[in-house]
Order: C-alpha cells, then structure tokens, then sequence
C-alpha cells in the first residue's frame, strides 16, 4: 500500500512515522520550498506524548523541551487564583512538554529522514488537485511560483494533512466559507530573559479580551537566562481582520507594552518581556466550522485540514498527533482503504468536533473570564470569588473532551499497531 501526505508539517510527519510503522509506504509532499524550523512555542500534552514515545521520539523531545511541571492561573492584578501539577507531575505516565514548534517540526523531519529514508519527504511540491480512480488516488503537484507542473503520482489513498488552508478540504468542499476569525489576535514572541516561577511552569493571566500565556520551550543556559514562549491576546472585534492582516505579519511591539504596562508583577514583568522580544508578529484568532465528513473514498483529512480549532487549551499539535495515531491502526487492521478511512474518521470526527466547539466556549480558559466578572477588583482570597470546586469542574471536564482524563489515558500503555 502506498499513501500520499500532502503537508510536511506537524500533523503530515507524525502520520508518515505512524503509518511507517504499520508496514504503510508513505511519501509526504510539502509546499514549500525547503523544511525549515519556524513558528513560535506549542505544547504536548501526554496523550500526544505517549503516541510520540511509541514512535521512539521520546528521549529525543526532553533533550530540547521543557518538561512542565505546572500550570497557573492568575487574574490581571498578578493574583493566583488556580494552579495544577501536569504530566507526570499529576500523575500521568507520560509528560507534557513545552517546546518550539520549529525544533519539534525538525526532529519529526529529521525522525522521517532516518527512518522512512531521505526521500520520504518532497519539498517544493504544492498541490494542483487530485483525482480518484479506479485503482487508487492520482494528484498532481505543480512548482508553486511558475505554476509548472512538476509531478504526477498515484497511491492507494491521499490524506490531507495541509493546514486552515487546505487544498486537499478546498477540493472535496469547494464552496466553503474561509476560516471564521474570533475577533481576537494573537500576539507571538519569544524572549531571552531570567527564568519564572518554577523554570517549567505555564502561567496564564487576565481574561479573554487581555490575555497573557507564558512558558519557557528551552533549558536556562549557566547564567540562568531561558527562552521564553508568550503569547498576548487582545479583543480586537473587527472582521475585517481576517482579510487584511496575514498569519506572519509583525506588529506593533511599542503598542503592546503600553498595553500591558501596568502588568509588572513580583513573579514576573510583562512590558519588559514584551519589549525584550526580537520580534512581534499577529494572529487572527481563527478556526473553520466542524464538518460532517472528512473521507470521501480513498481520501481523507487531518489535523488542522480536518479540525483547525483556537489554540486555547494546548490541544492543536497533540490532536493531530491523535488523528495519526488512529489513521494508522485503521489502516493496519482494514484491507480496504475506504472502510480505513472511514473507520479512522468514525473515531476521530465527533472527538475533534468536540474540541472545537469547546474551544469557541473558551475550554478551560473560561475560569479566567469566571474570575474577572466575579473580582474585577481582585481578591483577598479566591474561593472567597469562586469555590475551587467550581473551578475544577471546569476544568477535568475539559480534560475529559480532549481525551487527557488521567485515568483513562493512563490505561492505554501503548499503542497500535
């Protein structure tokens, strides 16, 4: 059996790896012209850690990862209202990393390289179209600036695993609306500064119209600087965003300390950290309606092709990685190829379509807007606001629709095939 990835980022190598691993050939088509290791921080949570770990990748991510240790809730005035041990601080078998999204995408390429072999991958191969025939999936693949054709090949099935932008979803859904923008946008950058808190604590802060999230993705070097992850969300609530701002566009850094100048806090310095990064760059805020098919024969999609979703909760990287997982066991364990995909969409579709939906319902961060409407003013004590048994329902129930409930994750001690 040989199947086409068509995307060469988080969501296409894990798929070539876990499909490599049922006995699947796989070759991954990429866009653009080289691999490189680009963005800014994401997380893994442990139920994409266990899947990465039976792929051997383990050892390989806590050498260039942050192992976090806790997350905590703070309000806008720099008061902790919340605060969980994660991974397997918690008691989970496995461990939540922080990392940089480039060194992950690099290991999983260089991971594919060795063991797929150095032609696994195909940069500089953008999608034209494709088409389904009798004996399997036929795509053509054409050099994105002169628009050449450069390629044709045929495999037993194509999964699409290219992103919000998805040529693969725009094909089998031609009339689609764009992603839909939230209204909010994500400020992004990374600063070199002195470490916080624990070293490896994740720390969200204020509420979802001004919002900070901050970890570290890299080990203090010896005079104990860290390269910091943030991420500043700001209401902005003009639709018009979504059209005339791109993804990588670089902000205004200046506008952003005025913004948070008031945040300075004995734990950690906001307008400092901002104005330490070497560059800003905004986000539209933005996902796509959940849709009620991915498979159409011997087509499928995957991650953010299937299920791009707000990146509230950590969750984006770690369900694609899911969505491997289950591709490839469906693949292992059907001889058809349309009943695989089918099987693989039957599990995955309403447990991402959750996670979604949830996500536009500020999933877990909806104690951070409990908090601000209860104690706009701050606390002297926080259950005196909210109970905290409030706030953990909230938040285990979130655990839950994700699929990182510790009991029943730590059930699945390895994966198939």
């Amino acid at each position: 059996m040989q199947v086409l990835i068509i995307g060469g980022g988080i969501g296409g190598l894990t798929t070539a790896l876990s499909l490599h691993r049922a006995g699947v050939s796989v070759r991954v088509y990429e866009s653009a012209k080289e691999i490189r290791p680009l963005g800014v921080g994401i997380n893994l949570l442990p139920h994409s850690v266990r899947v990465l770990t039976n792929l051997g990748l383990a050892d390989h991510l806590a050498q260039i990862a942050i192992e976090t240790q806790d997350l905590r809730y703070f309000n806008k005035h720099g008061q902790l209202f919340w605060q969980e041990p994660r991974g397997r601080h918690a008691g989970y078998h496995w461990p939540q990393f922080s990392i940089h999204r480039g060194d992950f995408q690099w290991l999983l390429y260089q991971h594919v390289q060795q063991v797929i072999g150095p032609d696994a991958v195909l940069a500089d191969h953008h999608l034209a179209h494709f088409e389904q025939t009798e004996r399997g999936v036929k795509a053509t693949f054409v050099n994105r600036t002169t628009g050449e054709v450069i390629a044709q090949e045929e495999g037993d099935a194509l999964i699409g695993c290219d992103g919000i932008h998805s040529v693969v979803r725009g094909q089998l859904y031609p009339q689609e609306a764009g992603p839909r923008f939230s209204g909010n946008v994500l400020y992004r950058g990374t600063t070199r500064m002195t470490s916080f808190l624990t070293g490896r604590s994740m720390v969200m802060i204020g509420h979802l119209k001004q919002k900070m999230v901050v970890y570290p993705i890299r080990e203090a070097d010896e005079s104990g600087q860290q390269l910091i992850n943030w991420v500043a969300n700001l209401y902005e609530g003009d639709d018009t965003l979504i059209t005339v701002r791109d993804w990588n566009r670089q902000a205004d850094q200046n506008r952003l300390v005025e913004i948070y100048k008031s945040w300075q806090f004995d734990w950690l310095d906001v307008p400092a950290m901002i104005a330490g990064a070497g560059a800003v760059y905004e986000f539209p805020m933005s996902d796509r309606d959940p849709l009620k098919r991915w498979t159409y024969g011997r087509v499928t999609l995957l991650g953010d092709a299937a299920h791009p979703m707000y990146p509230i909760g950590s969750n984006g990287a770690s369900q694609a990685i899911l969505d491997a997982e289950a591709l490839a066991g469906a693949l292992a364990e059907e001889t058809d190829v349309s009943r695989a995909l089918e099987r693989y969409e039957r599990e995955r579709l309403p447990a991402t379509t959750q996670v979604v939906l949830q996500n536009r319902q500020k999933g877990p961060d909806q104690i951070m807007d409990m908090m601000e409407e209860a104690a706009p003013d701050g606390f002297q004590n926080p259950d005196d606001a909210i109970p905290h048994e409030e706030l953990k329902a909230v938040m285990d129930r979130y655990r839950q629709i994700a699929g990182f409930d510790k009991e029943t994750l730590n059930q699945k001690l390895e994966s198939k095939p």
